[in-house]
């Protein structure tokens, strides 16, 4: 225990920060439901445009809600894990401008996923179940109703079900370590075996991508992991070909 308290408290700046800022989110959240049964993630979590939540400030506060606390320590332990490494490198000013690159970046490949199923979902209902849909599915949404006709449901689902979590961004950090450490040994815990970061970060790119598109509808979202990945790795190439150095 002592020994973790002394590694947070010498983490470079950002990673300690966000860290920090990410614990804080899900403690108000906790704290905000509890004595005002205001769920923060319900306004703060990032919608669809076409919702009637979207605000263009859940863009930037979705990265620093999270579901639950597995949610946050998974997402949080990766950025310490592999976080402050990539930071000691770069410095802070360009770790912290390649974790938000991310993670917006994330969300706007998040988003157009958003788009095409919106799309495809009204096709496949009348205007005037649509008209139903977008005039009362969020009111209904907030009883605990949805619409028994499936396709209505999902649209109901997509437009009223904040997505949460700095996945993206952290994602974006597993790349970054790939593609800097690609031959360091990891050990995974299950199954308990060394891999090497760029087959780490390899394998788990290609099991994201099978779920986004065997899973399109799934709570998780797949997409904006890729998208994470994607911007990252956009980003890398971009330094590595305007300096000299890459750090």
């Amino acid at each position: 225990m002592n020994g973790y308290g002394r590694g947070f408290l010498n983490l470079p700046p950002v990673v300690k920060n966000l860290i920090l800022i990410n614990a804080l989110m899900l403690i108000a959240n906790w704290a905000a439901k509890g004595a005002f049964g205001i769920d923060l993630n319900a306004i703060l979590g990032l919608y669809y445009p076409k919702s009637e939540h979207f605000m263009p400030l859940q863009i930037l506060t979705h990265m620093f809600m999270h579901g639950g606390f597995m949610h946050l320590f998974f997402n949080m332990f990766a950025l310490y894990m592999f976080g402050g490494i990539l930071e000691n490198i770069w410095g802070p000013k360009r770790f912290f401008i390649y974790y938000m690159v991310c993670g917006l970046g994330a969300a706007l490949v998040h988003e157009t996923v958003i788009m095409f199923e919106y799309n495809k979902l009204m096709h496949q209902i009348t205007p005037d179940q649509l008209q139903v849909v977008l005039s009362d599915g969020a009111a209904y949404f907030r009883e605990g109703k949805v619409f028994t006709n499936e396709t209505m449901k999902n649209l109901q689902m997509l437009l009223n079900v904040p997505t949460v979590g700095a996945s993206g961004a952290i994602f974006g950090v597993l790349l970054a370590f790939g593609v800097l450490f690609p031959n360091t040994q990891l050990m995974l815990i299950f199954p308990p075996i060394p891999i090497k970061a760029k087959y780490f970060v390899l394998g788990y790119g290609a099991i994201e991508l099978w779920l986004a598109v065997t899973q399109p509808g799934s709570n998780i979202a797949h997409a904006a992991h890729l998208g994470g990945m994607l911007f990252g790795y956009i980003l890398i190439r971009y330094w590595r070909s305007a300096t000299k150095t890459f750090y």
